[in-house]
């Protein structure tokens, strides 16, 4: 007797978002895109636009990656239903009429707040849908650089010197911050916003002059500002996948084309390249890959994450500077690359991703019922 095929799995996947990194997740969705195995998966488009509108769509890839996207015939409103019993989607036709889809799992291609913050994974949360990458908690610790160094700091896994001040502190007493972190970090140091995408609004500070200028641009991402001091090292990064255990593949190593790793180089001009593996001795290697496996286990995440490292010069010291957990999934991104170098390709990729997704849902539901 022949076997009947199960069903084609129903995966939507969601693009763009309201951060700046909007463009980036057009382009890493893209990437999801192109290698769903139409056998195997039914794919739904979901793109959210700059102004927070959700639009059903069956734009290509190409489109997607330009932005034209957003004029693509047949674009419908929609939003996903937090009825549990609807499971899926709400469309909301040109005729007037609105039609539920069904399903099965998200891969949430957002970077940055308002998509890698757990905003969304707590709505998908509710939603009871399952979706591709780290819950809830872990997306929002691991946004804020303040708490998540704090937590570094409880696991044991080091981290360079740093202070976090909010905005309400430093426009009482910018002079005096600004004194007291020339005493305890000195120059040159990083000024971030806690919450923000990757690279965006990081400056460098060398004197008090542009320290001031950093804090300025930081703010106007985030009402919360993470100072750290500066070391010189080589960036390496580590992709990890899963939980429980962890699983994280040696690091590769970013030869910047700027003084430190901009936004732009990261994903836009190109101008970067990569090694795989890091210019590193083979205990260097092992040293980066173990505190990979710990941070990310230390911070909760599952799924997928990219952890970044420093290695100091001179010292070899090996020094955590954050973890992405929803990296970048473009064609020049050390994520997919890293996974890549250690045999899976990307179909392989996407098609574990999602069994984690689905095998975390059914963990929830053998818990709750």
């Amino acid at each position: 007797m022949e076997e009947t095929q199960a069903r084609p799995l129903t995966v939507v996947v969601l693009f763009g978002g309201l951060s700046s990194e909007h463009e980036v997740s057009r382009v890493s969705a893209g990437t999801f895109v192109g290698h769903l195995n139409p056998a195997r998966y039914e794919l739904i488009k979901i793109g959210i636009t700059k102004d927070g509108r959700w639009l059903y769509t069956e734009a290509s890839t190409a489109q997607m990656a330009d932005g034209s996207w957003e004029d693509a015939p047949g674009n419908m409103p929609c939003i996903i239903s937090c009825d549990r019993a609807d499971h899926g989607l709400v469309l909301f036709t040109p005729d007037g009429r609105v039609e539920k889809l069904h399903v099965d799992v998200v891969i949430p291609a957002l970077h940055g707040l308002w998509g890698e913050d757990g905003t969304v994974q707590g709505l998908l949360e509710l939603a009871g849908i399952p979706y591709v990458g780290c819950g809830v908690l872990a997306s929002a610790v691991c946004m804020d650089k303040a708490v998540a160094n704090a937590l570094f700091a409880q696991a044991g896994i080091p981290h360079c010197p740093w202070q976090a001040f909010t905005r309400y502190e430093l426009e009482q007493d910018l002079d005096g911050i600004c004194e007291r972190l020339e005493f305890t970090l000195g120059y040159p140091m990083f000024v971030k916003p806690a919450n923000a995408g990757s690279s965006v609004g990081i400056s460098k500070a060398t004197d008090r002059y542009t320290l001031r200028t950093a804090v300025e641009l930081a703010l106007r991402e985030d009402d919360k500002l993470v100072f750290e001091a500066f070391v010189d090292g080589q960036e390496v990064e580590c992709a990890a996948i899963g939980a429980s255990p962890a699983l994280a593949t040696l690091p590769g190593e970013i030869l910047a084309g700027a003084e430190f790793y901009t936004y732009d180089d990261k994903y836009k001009n190109g101008v970067s390249r990569t090694l795989i593996p890091a210019q590193l001795p083979p205990e260097k290697l092992d040293e980066v890959r173990t505190l990979a496996q710990q941070a990310y286990t230390a911070l909760g995440c599952e799924g997928l994450a990219r952890c970044d490292f420093f290695v100091e010069k001179g010292s070899g010291r090996v020094l955590i500077n954050e973890i992405n957990t929803f990296p970048g999934f473009t064609p020049i991104s050390m994520w997919p690359k890293l996974m890549e170098s250690v045999g899976l390709t990307l179909d392989d990729q996407v098609d574990e991703l999602i069994a984690q997704a689905l095998e975390r849902a059914q963990r929830k539901a053998a818990r709750h019922g």
